[in-house]
């Protein structure tokens, strides 16, 4: 290959005297040409051969928007790449889509490790990210087609994976990658790739439905779901900090996780560890209400009945008494599945906001003589430590029973007081409005005199 003999070139000799006239090659003849190097690697690699084939390869495809190429090698017309063609050729391929896409049929035939070096050096040219994931979504599913063997399968599911990974986040079908996902569940791809596909999914977790995360647990798993697989997910869409996340995103996967963990939560293989890790996978700010978690924690300690206190309690921790409406508190309180300990914190959770309503409406006074009424002290800390200390007495039963009916009583107190707020607060938009139109009115005045 690399000696002359009896005066004839040798073969590196005349590939590169061929390779000098490479851009008069058909699209056809540079196609059999990459053919044939898949069956010369390595030397084809090394020689630099290759390159310079799907060097000129690229630059057909990237011209090909604004000019007219063979729409591919089946078509009758096979005489490559054309710069110009009649008018009704020209109206056809005026469509961009069409434009775009015609070269993904004929390199769908290429082995993953072709299209390895082909996609790295299209992202190195600044080809459209877009452009570019459609054609690997294009070629998984092809070769899926085709493949044999599990492992044909498995290595064009990581090249896949492997070159998704290179290309702009927002250029990538969500869709298409949670098709993936499923596609993975019965493939064994290296933990690298699977990885990388989980970390593409979870950066855009936002744009998930239900659906989407109510995938099967792996086979052996006990539980119904594959709540590992979520909570994988969850990682990764806060990765760089919650605080790196816009609200609106963080909120609409907060209330997407709402919906998920209201599924999984009747699940009686679901371990109180999980649970509760699915709960605290997002900050407090994410959620403005804690209702459906509330509600989603009912439905948990009914079906595993058996747990002991301790463990209740450690459920619980995951509520945000404070972001409890006033109806989740009551029923909390007279729900005899929650640890009296629970009952005890929504309680005094209760208290605060009554104290707050009454401060703001200014009728403190009749009310601060009631039961439930604080005791005032310089402390920061007291009324923490109030909640400590009270919790911890409600372990008898008779306690337990007048804490529903202390509870109950205060309900009823601040739905009234939310009441008279709400009067209170269309009394005073209705004086500032008569207010605003006398003003008007006043200033009218002089200029009708006028």
């Amino acid at each position: 290959m690399e000696k002359s003999v009896s005066g004839n070139q040798n073969l590196f000799e005349l590939t590169e005297k061929s390779l000098e006239d490479i851009r008069y090659w058909t699209w056809s003849e540079l196609l059999d040409a990459l053919r044939l190097c898949q069956n010369l690697m390595p030397v084809a690699s090394s020689s630099g051969v290759i390159d310079k084939y799907l060097d000129s390869l690229i630059g057909r495809v990237a011209s090909s928007c604004e000019t007219s190429p063979c729409p591919s090698t089946s078509s009758a017309d096979s005489s490559g790449f054309r710069l110009s063609c009649d008018t009704k050729s020209t109206e056809s391929l005026r469509n961009s889509a069409f434009r775009a896409t015609w070269w993904f049929e004929d390199l769908a035939s290429f082995e993953p490790f072709l299209i390895e070096t082909l996609v790295k050096q299209m992202v190195s040219k600044n080809l459209d990210h877009g452009i570019l994931s459609k054609f690997l979504f294009y070629y998984q599913k092809s070769r899926f087609s085709a493949a044999k063997t599990m492992d044909e399968k498995c290595k064009t599911m990581e090249t896949v994976i492997e070159m998704l990974h290179l290309l702009d986040l927002s250029c990538i079908s969500f869709k298409t990658l949670f098709g993936m996902l499923r596609i993975t569940l019965n493939l064994k791809i290296s933990k690298c790739s699977r990885n990388k596909l989980e970390s593409m999914i979870g950066f855009q977790l936002d744009q998930a439905t239900l659906d989407n995360l109510l995938l099967p647990s792996p086979v052996g798993s006990s539980y119904l779901y594959d709540v590992n697989l979520v909570l994988r997910l969850l990682k990764s869409f806060i990765s760089k900090g919650a605080c790196c996340v816009p609200l609106t995103r963080l909120r609409k996967v907060a209330s997407l996780m709402d919906l998920y963990i209201a599924e999984v939560a009747p699940d009686p293989c679901l371990k109180p560890s999980k649970f509760l890790a699915l709960v605290r996978s997002l900050p407090e700010s994410a959620r403005d209400s804690y209702d459906a978690i509330y509600h989603a924690t009912v439905m948990y300690l009914e079906v595993h009945s058996g747990l002991s206190e301790e463990e209740k309690m450690k459920v619980c921790s995951g509520l945000s008494y404070e972001k409890l409406s006033s109806e989740a508190c009551s029923h909390l309180a007279c729900n005899k599945k929650f640890p009296s300990k629970s009952a005890g914190q929504a309680l005094i959770t209760q208290q605060v906001k009554l104290k707050s309503l009454l401060q703001e409406t200014n009728q403190a006074s009749p009310y601060l003589d009631s039961p439930c009424s604080f005791v005032e002290t310089g402390s920061p800390g007291h009324e923490d430590q109030q909640i400590v200390l009270y919790a911890g007495k409600l372990d008898l039963s008779t306690e337990n029973e007048k804490l529903k009916e202390h509870l109950q009583g205060m309900q009823w107190r601040v739905l009234e007081l939310e009441k008279a707020c709400r009067k209170m607060q269309n009394q005073m938009a209705k004086m500032l409005k008569s207010r605003i139109s006398s003003h008007n009115n006043a200033r009218s005045l002089p200029r009708l005199c006028s």
